[in-house]
């Protein structure tokens, strides 16, 4: 251990005394760890980290699938559920210890407190059991969280407010707890505050700052409460299992449980659809990590990503290692004196290994600051202007892998000195060592520039597949038109609207915001395209016999609403015409469809005059088709174009069903999408939006007003995020690469400058010598294209699912890579090779 301690400090010292080697070998380190831990750092916290609760290895998810908002009908693969199969498989599994339920969705409420002078603030809450910080064994922070007690009916209104939301909103004031705030219009007292760092059971953006027990949904929810609809299933399921408990069996029993459940009246399921039952399953997975939102969103993705950072780290590697072995060829002199002396090789390859050690820890400590940044870099190029619990500073696990990243790096580029060091020749201190050829490290320099060009281009070509991938989603025609247009987000609920009141309320909003000058035309619907959002359904047709039981055929999205909706959104109106004021409940009953609707359901293509309806076969006459819209992508930009059809927000239709009526009134009051289309800029226009809101009712809250364009670039966030940070490491790459080139060509010129003067004594002149020079370094060039072209087209393969409209082999792509790549290579080399044709003969001699 002494002599471990005495190699370190003698490795120290030597760096001191090189300066700018020691610092240009650690800057290149901690560009190539830090990225890699960057990366990792959103690795662990979207793919490996657990909850930040108690035990997590103790939990159990009722489920394997993300779904969500609410879903009626067969999920064939469960893992949403109604409250009353929640009750049931919590009071029927004795070895689960708790079960927990926590709302798939997310809901927006309006919060102000009460006595406070400042208006209602719009929230996001969930909806949970009252026994789910128990089974998470969280313990607030102030004040107490939800029990069992709180979710009862005729239990006092209570509610549980985030740390943060306490911090930020409310400056940490104690007073906060114990009082009262107006929720939707509805009294809730604050009795707790969640410790920092809980988000719930998933890490999404924008997490709850708000929960209320289930027994609160129904006044929280309106008319759009499904507490007491068991047919329809909108929690997600997580329970703390006994340490003995045999999941496999449980399995078993829960999927028995659940199939006769679903054979009971309760369930809703038709005659014709329980021959599906049998094919029901349901599987428990570890709920450790919770439901894993993002994980499945961004695991591609990240694991892409940490290849590409993992392929820069090789470049920095391969860069210290040519570093190192042009220090330790200049030291060959003083390492063949220690060993004329008698050191012993082991003590010399120890000593070259702890020297590249140390500087790898040197370089991994001051990685930690790249990697915080480039954390932050990511967080905000994938999340932009929302809130991710996701902490950019190094955690533990993170620290331990730079460290571990370090030592692997040390190894990795201190082979090679290593290797030079125990070849060392007593011999060539007796002879000088500048008569020394030194061919294999000269080999091995020559190697590893190959190794970086073709790693290089590598990076390169996948930068450019993704940017020109990213190029085509965002220029696709979308079949509509963000100019001049703007998406405004309410909800009429929160200000207490019931459903007779909307057509009143929408009308004077709709005067008010069209009235604004220059505003050209406002409309409002259930949701706009590309905001997030889908409503679909069974459709029924007049004239033709329904699906059968089980099948996804007859399935469509839809949007309800307002005349004036299609122009204000930019759609064209290919066939009929679109919504009017004329549209009334007086009138008859219509529908827009677009043109894969009419395609798909009408073998002419002609849907004009058609007739169709929802939910049953006896509705198939209830709208009459009176226009086609061109398709429209209201979904990600990949998706596929789905049938689609559009109601009029006007016009009511009277069931005969329970529960269609309520499906009726859901429609008209979650209208919350106000589409605004004006003739160029308007100075001021969010105050004035914001006036005419308040005007119509000040308890109004506006959720958020961005343009069109700001909406639908929020759907690349993903793609922008992978395809930017691949083109700065593949910029990284091809610095570094150059700089590792640049560094093998000076140092060859300055051992040849002997032969270069004796060449030029000889009468060869300086374009010759500058020829030479260059041939030699791109030599090594070429030979990394020749490594490097075929696995760029395995590489393009391997991202093909990250890519759109481009193949993965795209010759353009390929084409302009080799040449940025070569015309980096060529600043690179022509500098000492200019420096080696404007060598002097005679000093070059004299050198010798």
């Amino acid at each position: 251990m002494p002599a471990i301690f005495e190699d370190i400090r003698y490795a120290l010292r030597q760096f001191r005394k090189v300066p700018g080697f020691t610092a240009t070998a650690i800057l290149t380190l901690a560009l190539g760890i830090g990225a890699t831990t960057a990366i990792f750092t959103l690795v662990h916290a979207v793919l490996l980290k657990s909850l930040p609760v108690v035990n997590p290895s103790e939990l159990w998810r009722v489920g394997d699938q993300e779904n969500c908002c609410i879903n009626g009908g067969l999920q064939d693969d469960w893992s949403l559920f109604s409250y009353d199969q929640y009750k049931m498989f919590r009071d029927n599994n004795p070895e689960f210890m708790q079960m927990a339920a926590f709302q798939a969705g997310r809901d927006q409420i309006s919060v102000r407190r009460q006595g406070s002078d400042h208006p209602a603030e719009t929230f996001v809450s969930q909806i949970v059991s009252g026994n789910a910080f128990e089974t998470f064994g969280i313990r607030a922070y102030a004040g107490r969280l939800l029990q069992p007690s709180d979710d009862k009916t005729g239990a006092a209104p209570v509610v549980v407010m985030s740390f943060r939301t306490w911090q930020q909103k409310f400056g940490q004031d104690p007073s906060v707890i114990g009082a009262s705030f107006n929720v939707n219009g509805q009294p809730y007292t604050v009795i707790g505050i969640t410790p920092p760092g809980y988000y719930g059971e998933r890490v999404v953006s924008d997490p709850p700052t708000f929960w209320f027990p289930i027994s609160s949904e129904p006044q929280i929810a309106g008319v759009f409460s499904v507490r007491d609809r068991p047919e329809l299933d909108w929690l997600n399921v997580i329970g703390r299992v006994k340490p003995d408990a045999n999941i496999k069996q449980m399995e078993a029993r829960m999927q028995l449980q659940l199939r006769q459940w679903l054979m009971s009246p309760a369930s809703k399921v038709e005659e014709q659809g329980k021959t599906l039952i049998p094919k029901q399953t349901l599987h428990l997975s570890a709920g450790g990590g919770g439901v894993q939102t993002l994980r499945q969103e961004y695991q591609d993705g990240l694991h892409l990503l940490m290849w590409i950072s993992s392929f820069v780290l090789l470049i920095a590697c391969a860069n210290l290692a040519n570093l190192m072995l042009v220090r330790a060829t200049t030291r060959k002199l003083q390492i063949s004196v220690r060993s004329a002396l008698g050191a012993p090789r082991t003590r010399l390859v120890r000593q070259a290994l702890t020297e590249s050690l140390v500087l790898a820890v040197m370089g991994g400590i001051v990685s930690i600051v790249f990697a915080y940044g480039g954390t932050k870099l990511i967080l905000h190029l994938a999340f932009r202007k929302s809130y991710v619990p996701i902490q950019a500073t190094p955690s533990l696990p993170v620290l331990g892998f730079a460290f571990g990243v370090s030592l692997l790096t040390g190894v990795i580029f201190g082979v090679a000195p290593a290797w030079l060091t125990a070849h060392a020749n007593p011999i060539d201190a007796l002879r000088g060592a500048n008569r020394s050829t030194g061919q294999g490290s000269s080999i091995t320099q020559k190697s590893l520039v190959v190794v970086q060009a073709a790693v290089s281009l590598v990076l390169l070509c996948a930068a450019g597949l993704l940017t020109q991938s990213l190029r085509n989603m965002q220029h696709q025609d979308f079949g509509f038109d963000v100019k001049n247009r703007y998406i405004l987000h309410i909800d009429p609920q929160m200000a207490g609207y019931k459903p007779e009141q909307m057509d009143a309320f929408y009308r004077q909003l709709h005067d008010l915001l069209a009235g604004i000058p220059g505003m050209k035309s406002a409309a409002y619907s259930l949701y706009s395209p590309m905001e997030g959002n889908n409503w679909g359904t069974g459709v029924y047709f007049e004239g033709q016999a329904p699906p059968q039981p089980g099948s996804n055929e007859n399935n469509a999205s839809w949007v309800r609403a307002s005349a004036g909706y299609f122009e204000t959104i930019g759609t064209k109106i290919i066939q009929g015409r679109e919504f009017t004021d004329q549209d009334t409940s007086a009138t008859r009953s219509v529908a827009v469809v677009n043109k894969t609707f009419a395609k798909k359901f009408f073998k002419d293509g002609n849907a004009i005059g058609k007739h169709f309806g929802l939910d049953d076969q006896k509705y198939s006459a209830t709208y009459e088709i009176v226009g086609v819209t061109e398709d429209t992508q209201y979904w990600q930009p990949t998706s596929k174009i789905r049938p689609m059809f559009f109601l009029a927000a006007t016009q009511w239709v009277k069931y005969d069903d329970k529960d269609m009526g309520s499906f009726e009134n859901v429609s008209h009051t979650k209208l919350d999408a106000i589409e605004l289309r004006t003739s160029g800029y308007v100075p001021g226009l969010e105050a004035q939006v914001r006036r005419a809101i308040a005007q119509v009712n000040p308890d109004l809250t506006v959720i958020d007003l961005q343009t069109f364009a700001e909406q639908v670039e929020g759907n690349f966030n993903q793609q922008g995020m992978i395809a930017q940070l691949t083109s700065l490491f593949g910029l990284l790459a091809l610095v570094l690469a150059s700089i590792g080139l640049y560094g093998v060509t000076a140092y060859s010129v300055e051992r040849r400058t002997s032969e270069i003067g004796i060449r030029m004594a000889l009468g060869a002149d300086r374009t010759a010598v500058l020829k030479l020079v260059l041939a030699g370094a791109f030599l090594q060039v070429v030979i990394g294209l020749a490594i490097g072209i075929p696995a760029t087209i395995l590489g393009g393969r391997a991202v093909a699912n990250q890519l759109f409209g481009i193949k993965p082999y795209d010759p353009l792509v390929l084409v302009a890579t080799t040449v940025v790549l070569l015309a980096a290579a060529f600043v690179a080399a022509v500098l000492p090779a200019r420096r080696a044709a404007n060598t002097e003969p005679m000093h070059a001699l004299r050198t010798e």
